[in-house]
């Protein structure tokens, strides 16, 4: 992580990012999106990968939105290839945020990173910048992470692939049929997500799961 204080004229702003109490690293976020001043994003992003508090980080999110893409995206998709967990993931939170089509390629390529926070992290931000002709594409490569991790990563999954609509219905039909009881039951669970919305998912899953392992007629 890049130590130097970068914040130019906002040094008492970016010196305030460090401070003890949360909320004067709110403040200090806030103050220095509302100024847009792009000498300041080196400091803001070295944040997004330390802070501990889900509040400012959603600040210093919105204050890198604030800056011009032409800057923040090349740093943004680099930080994608940091050693830190929390750094990937806050640098896909905030690319998702930003919109920009050119960060795709670096998106799509954490969608099974080993750690289960980044390749959240890398879903929500995939559907996000797909294309409508790469949609059906998405489904596909996200069908293969069906089964994975406990039953908020399975929720995770499952909103990812309900938001991508009908190009993921064939998809999760195919994976229906899958031998491993685990991903037909996370792809049964998810169609009747995509078909019901208010559903409960947790239920749904409980459902598949039996109908997986035992048969629909038990």
């Amino acid at each position: 992580m890049n130590t130097t204080n970068n914040g130019g004229s906002n040094t008492h702003l970016v010196d305030a990012l460090a401070a003890a109490d949360s909320s004067d690293r709110l403040r200090a976020a806030l103050a220095l999106g509302t100024r847009g001043d792009p000498g300041s994003m080196e400091a803001l992003v070295d944040r997004c990968a330390v802070e501990p508090d889900f509040f400012v980080r959603d600040m210093l999110t919105w204050a890198l939105c604030r800056l011009p893409a032409e800057v923040t995206v090349p740093r943004l998709t680099g930080e994608l290839e940091s050693d830190s967990v929390q750094a990937r993931s806050q640098a896909l939170h905030t690319l998702s945020k930003i919109g920009d089509p050119d960060s795709w390629p670096a998106v799509i390529a954490l969608l099974h990173d080993d750690h289960d926070e980044v390749a959240r992290s890398a879903w929500r931000a995939a559907v996000a910048l797909v294309r409508p002709r790469d949609e059906a594409a998405l489904a596909t490569d996200l069908a293969t992470e069906l089964g994975r991790g406990d039953t908020d990563m399975h929720l995770s999954l499952s909103r990812a692939l309900v938001s991508l609509g009908d190009s993921a219905i064939p998809i999760l039909d195919a994976a229906a049929t899958s031998p491993d009881p685990k991903v037909r039951a996370h792809a049964v669970a998810t169609k009747r997500l995509y078909l019901d919305p208010d559903s409960g998912f947790t239920l749904a899953v409980e459902l598949a799961q039996r109908v997986a392992i035992v048969g629909p007629h038990t």
